[in-house]
């Protein structure tokens, strides 16, 4: 690593930023412990702190001094510089820093910067009715939660796609580092276009420990380091030391060189002949104490400079009168009266230091992304539909025509749209976007490649979490994306997905917030349609997963056909602050609605289809389905019960919206129970084919009237590689069990129909005899075509 020598600094300066880092500080420690005399006029009391003393100070000095530094590019650069703070539990510094600048008080009025607003700020960190210890949504200028470790790098590359000229200065904890999708985002710079995105600045945080443990990083030599960050294609530049003074300096004179080089890299990118090669991005390692600046020792133990920091340093303040005495020095040691007036206001030197209100880190409007938004252009979504003269009678592609969609999307919006998935754009059926766009590629190219560029909207990279964090980056920062992905393996971003889905919660109560793009999945190569990769990639369980969610946030789609995914699709992108789930396959399957039909339904969200239904508004039973294979299946089992038992009354309702089946009073999107009975009825047998896993309807619906009737069939973790129908069989989702099922369930039919569910009974045995034989599905199954009408 390339370790400068420079001291760019006046002694002026140098005076002024080690002033500014001693305030950020002091209000950081301040945070932590008092409750009351926030500016220590009189000796402090244990009547002064917080009963609970909540917070993390080990990384806290570090990002204040990094958020220093970077307030001095700002000022002296007029740069656009975005902070991601990968350690996020160092929630202290970015609150503190973010009063100092301005930005606080700009978001929350009554935290005003003086000493009445200090008290409040000091109160309100981790306190009931306040703010959360970590580098939340309430925090001004933040896009990365930071309480989850992994996601800040990939978050910052998100970020700068598509803003030339935005530098998202990205600070990545050593503890971050180890985690799997820190590690996955190194490779991000292979996908940043220095001609039309931003510059991302990694700032590789080291102070050696985390919560009890050493920091692999830090305890690996400078050599390795250096090996594996130059082999991720950085060019690293050190900083380290445990003097303030030496380390300003040498952080300065860093800061100039590496913005210096983003700024060679771009302007080469940009001029007419292009990059010659492919750039070694800079990058900071900043090595300083963990716990800098706080209190040495305590109860003869170290503590700064060990993992001992990493939270409360002095735990004991309120019945340890030398733990007190620590705590006032330590607050002391940084000369308040130095730092505030009178008033408790920053004084004019440290208020000079701070960027314009504009420039501030905290106000930085790419950070607060729905003010910058743009509502997508998006092509006359109707034109894309395909014809339904006869319901079933053909079969369509759906995720192939949305493809085509998706593809003229891309055209209309050249800056604002980007497509992400793990290698699986062309096994879903998406390829027609490359018609209009390539997939975005800056590593080395061969003949034998396709589709890829340096300037392609579709991003790939088999991590998934790395897909996620892009994203997310991307609409948080008021831009908009879809995530495709096989349904089975997007639960590797379970946990990402749960962290977005509480900052979307958080940001609902935020009037300084505004809504961003959604968070929009398409999941296709779905549980039924996995028969020939076997049980590894049958799992939908993702729905589960999200519902779990506030209902303000999440929405999940089934749409059965071609046309219902093309407006599912058309809506889901309109749409702010929600994370849409929307699950499709991608195999020929029958077209079922024509457009203006699929257009009323999935506004409806449920509803009857009549054309499959003869109850004249009094059904024996209903048959219901949500997903596209419960659908054939269920309207196939209608087929064969008005073939044997024609007399049978039977209302078939099909759910695209899931969320439908909650109660109004449980979810947005729920029906009320008036509108619910009229669909499903209050007495009647209900056999609900779903697409997942049968008891979240249960759950769904529990509060129903004539829940009791309800028989649901969906997958119940009965996997193996075999053909399609036998996938439903081995379930119980298959048109021969769903016709049992409607004979067992009516009362009328249960000693009359016994030849009837006998025959159902025996081409399930049929079909046994007949896969494990010839290794495909009955001539009956694979030609069957709708004809009860």
């Amino acid at each position: 690593m390339q370790k400068l020598d420079a001291r760019p600094l006046t002694d002026d300066e140098l005076r002024g930023i080690d002033a500014y880092w001693r305030a950020a500080n002091y209000l950081s420690v301040g945070q932590i412990y008092l409750l009351a005399n926030p500016l220590l006029r009189e000796p402090l009391r244990p009547e002064h702190l917080k009963p609970r003393l909540l917070g993390h100070w080990g990384t806290t000095p570090g990002l204040n001094l990094i958020y220093a530094h970077l307030n001095r590019v700002i000022r002296q650069r007029d740069r656009e510089l975005l902070f991601v703070t990968g350690p996020g539990h160092g929630g202290p510094a970015l609150v503190a820093n973010t009063w100092l600048e301005g930005s606080w008080t700009a978001a929350y009025p009554n935290t005003t910067r003086d000493e009445h607003g200090m008290g409040r700020l000091f109160k309100q960190f981790s306190f009931p009715g306040g703010i959360p210890s970590h580098v939340a949504a309430d925090v001004p200028g933040s896009i990365n939660e930071g309480g989850e470790l992994g996601y800040s790098l990939s978050h910052a590359y998100g970020a700068a796609a598509d803003n030339p000229e935005l530098v998202v200065a990205c600070v990545v904890g050593d503890g971050e580092a180890e985690s799997g999708p820190l590690a996955a985002s190194w490779p991000s710079n292979k996908f940043l276009d220095p001609a039309r995105d931003g510059a991302v600045l990694p700032i590789l945080h080291l102070n050696g420990y985390k919560i009890a443990n050493p920091a692999l990083l830090a305890r690996i030599g400078d050599e390795e380091l250096t090996a594996l960050l130059r082999g991720y294609g950085y060019e690293p530049y050190l900083v380290e030391g445990s003097e303030p003074g030496p380390v300003h300096q040498a952080l300065a004179a860093t800061l100039d060189t590496c913005l210096e080089r983003i700024d060679e890299i771009q302007r080469e990118a940009r001029s007419a002949k292009g990059p010659s090669v492919r750039p070694a991005w800079p990058m900071i390692v900043l090595r300083t104490p963990k716990g800098w600046t706080g209190p040495r020792t305590v109860d003869g133990e170290q503590v700064e400079d060990t993992w001992r920091s990493h939270q409360v340093p002095l735990s004991g303040v309120q019945t340890n009168p030398d733990h007190l005495r620590q705590l006032e020095s330590w607050l002391r040691s940084y000369r308040p009266e130095e730092l505030f007036d009178d008033q408790g206001r920053p004084v004019a030197e440290l208020l000079e230091l701070a960027p314009d209100p504009a420039r501030t880190m905290g106000s930085n409007q790419h950070a607060n992304g729905g003010l910058l938004s743009r509502d997508l252009e998006l092509p006359p979504v109707e034109e894309y539909a395909v014809p339904v003269k006869v319901p079933g009678a053909e079969d369509g592609e759906p995720t192939k025509v949305f493809g085509a969609y998706l593809r003229d999307a891309f055209r209309l919006n050249p800056d604002n749209l980007r497509l992400f998935g793990p290698d699986e754009t062309e096994s879903n059926r998406l390829s027609a976007v490359y018609e209009e766009t390539p997939k975005r590629w800056l590593a080395e190219r061969r003949d034998t490649d396709n589709h890829l560029a340096p300037d392609g909207r579709v991003l790939e990279i088999l991590s998934e979490h790395t897909c996620q964090g892009w994203l997310e980056g991307y609409l948080l920062t008021g831009r908009h994306g879809l995530f495709s992905s096989y349904e089975a393996f997007v639960h590797i971003v379970d946990s990402m997905v749960n962290q977005h889905a509480k900052w979307l919660k958080t940001i609902n109560r935020l009037d300084w917030r505004r809504p961003i793009p959604s968070l929009n999945y398409l999941l296709t190569s779905h549980v039924w349609r996995q028969d020939h990769n076997g049980f590894s990639h049958q799992d939908p369980g993702f729905i589960d997963h999200v519902v779990n969610k506030k209902a303000e946030v999440v929405r999940v789609y089934l749409p059965p056909d071609t046309n219902t995914l093309l407006s599912t699709m058309d809506h889901c992108l309109r749409t702010r602050n929600y994370i849409n789930v929307v699950v499709a396959g991608k195999q020929p399957q029958p077209n079922w609605l024509d457009w203006d039909e699929a257009a009323v339904h999935c506004a409806r969200g449920a509803g009857v289809w009549d054309f499959a239904s003869n109850d004249e508004g009094d059904p024996d039973v209903v048959m219901a389905c949500a997903g596209d294979v419960p659908t054939m299946e269920t309207l196939a089992a209608v087929d064969l019960l008005r073939e044997h038992l024609p007399e049978l009354r039977i209302r078939v309702v099909n759910v695209v919206d899931l969320m439908r089946l909650q109660d109004a009073t449980e979810h947005p999107h729920g029906l009320p129970d008036a509108e619910y009975d009229a669909l499903f009825t209050t007495d009647k047998p209900v056999i609900f084919a779903y697409h997942g896993y049968p008891w979240l309807i249960h759950r769904l619906t529990y509060r129903r009237n004539g829940h009791a009737n309800l028989h649901v069939r969906g997958y119940i973790e009965e996997g193996t590689t075999t053909t399609p129908f036998d996938m439903v069989v081995r379930n119980n989702l298959d048109r021969y069990h769903l016709a049992m099922d409607v004979i067992d369930r009516v009362p009328s039919l249960r000693s009359r129909a016994v030849s009837t569910r006998q025959y159902f009974a025996g081409q399930r045995t049929r079909h046994h005899a007949h896969v494990t034989r010839f290794g495909e599905d009955l001539p009956e199954v694979r030609s069957w075509r709708w004809s009860a009408g």
